[in-house]
C-alpha cells in the first residue's frame, strides 16, 4: 500500500506549481483541504483524480486566485499566488466545467475580450491560431447561443488561451461532449503540451488521465493520497486476470488447487485466475500443467490487464 504524500518531491530545477503545507477550512469546519503537497514540471500532463467532494475544486480555486489559502503556500512559476496574484493570474488559463459564455456574443468578440481582460494589447493573429487549432475558426462569426456543447467548450478552452497562459487547468473539460469530440480535445491537449503549456486537469472519465497524463494524482478527504508516473502506477498497482472456459462446467473449485487464487463463474464454466503483473512467475505455466493432470480441459484462455479505473476504484476503497 502506497503512503500519502507528505512532503514534495521536486521534478524538476523550479517547479511550474508548488503547493506546500496547503490546508483549508470555511468557518472553522472540518478541513477541506488538509496538508497539500505537490510538484508539478513544465509541460508535463497531471491528472487530479477524486470522487465528488473529495476537495479537487477548492484546490484549483486556490491555486486560481478564487479562494483565499488558509495554511501553507502556493507558487506559480516561482510567484505567491496571494503576494503576486496580478502575476499569477496571468500565468494561469482556466476552463471551468460550467458552461458560462455570453450567449449573444460571437466567438471572435468574447475571446478577444477575454484576452482584453488581462490588459493585454489585441493580437488577431493569435487569436486566429487558437481558433484554427480549436477547429473554431469557420464559427468565428457565429453567437455562442448557437454552438453545440462540445463547440461552446472549446470556446472557453480558446478564451482560457488568449492570454496565453503558462498553465491550463480543465475541469472536466469533455463533459457532455461526444467520443469523437472527446479524441479531437486530446490532441489539443497534446499539442498545447507540445507547445510547452503545463495542462492539469480533473475529469471523472478515467480513460482520459490514462489517455493523456503523464502523472496521476488521487485526492480523498481533502489529502492527496497518491501522486505517481501513469506508467508506474499502473505496474505497481496492476494485476492480470486470466479466464479460462472449461469444456465441462465444475460444481467448486478442486481443493488441490487452493494454493491458486481462483474464482469459479456463477454457472461453473469459468475459471479466473488473478495474478501480479510484474510477477517474475506467476504461475501460469504450473496451473496449467496441473489443470491438466487433473484432467479439467479447456476450451478457451482470455486474459484482462487492469485498467486505471480498477487502480483508481482500488485507491478510494482502500482509504474509505
Amino acid at each position: 500500500m502506497l503512503n500519502p504524500t507528505t512532503a514534495p518531491v521536486p521534478l524538476a530545477p523550479q517547479s511550474i506549481l508548488s503547493i506546500r503545507g496547503l490546508s483549508k477550512s470555511y468557518s472553522g469546519g472540518p478541513r477541506v483541504l488538509d496538508d497539500i503537497n505537490l510538484e508539478i514540471a513544465p509541460g508535463e500532463i497531471f491528472a487530479l483524480l477524486g470522487p465528488n467532494g473529495a476537495g479537487k475544486t477548492t484546490l484549483i480555486s486556490i491555486i486560481c486566485g478564487i479562494v483565499n489559502p488558509g495554511e501553507g503556500t502556493v507558487r506559480v512559476g516561482g510567484h505567491d499566488v496571494v503576494r503576486d496574484y496580478r502575476k499569477t493570474r496571468s500565468l494561469i488559463g482556466l476552463v471551468p466545467q460550467e458552461l458560462t459564455t455570453d450567449a449573444f456574443e460571437t466567438v471572435w468578440a468574447t475571446v478577444s475580450f477575454s484576452r482584453g481582460l488581462f490588459g493585454l494589447p489585441a493580437n488577431p493573429a493569435h487569436i486566429e491560431r487558437i481558433l484554427r487549432q480549436l477547429s473554431l475558426w469557420d464559427k468565428r462569426d457565429a453567437k455562442i447561443m448557437t454552438l453545440s456543447g462540445g463547440m461552446k467548450r472549446r470556446v472557453l478552452i480558446a478564451k482560457a488561451l488568449s492570454h496565453e497562459p503558462r498553465v491550463l487547468f480543465l475541469d472536466e473539460p469533455t463533459a457532455g461532449v461526444d467520443v469523437r469530440l472527446r479524441q479531437d480535445m486530446w490532441q489539443v491537449v497534446r499539442e498545447l503540451r507540445a507547445g510547452g503549456v503545463t495542462v492539469i486537469l480533473t475529469t471523472h472519465y478515467i480513460e482520459e488521465a490514462e489517455e493523456m497524463a503523464d502523472r496521476v494524482g488521487v485526492i480523498r478527504g481533502g489529502r492527496i493520497v497518491l501522486v505517481e508516473e501513469k506508467s508506474a502506477l499502473m505496474r505497481k498497482l496492476g494485476r492480470k486476470e486470466m479466464v479460462l472456459t472449461l469444456q465441462e462446467p465444475l460444481a467448486a473449485v478442486p481443493p488441490a488447487f487452493g494454493l491458486y487464487d481462483l474464482s469459479l463463474s456463477g454457472d461453473g464454466s469459468e475459471l479466473t485466475y488473478v495474478y501480479d503483473s510484474q510477477s517474475e512467475r506467476p504461475g501460469i505455466s504450473r496451473l496449467l500443467e496441473d489443470l491438466s493432470v487433473a484432467g479439467i480441459r479447456l476450451r478457451d484462455v482470455t486474459t484482462r490487464q487492469s485498467t486505471l479505473e480498477d487502480i483508481f476504484v482500488s485507491l478510494v476503497e482502500t482509504r474509505s
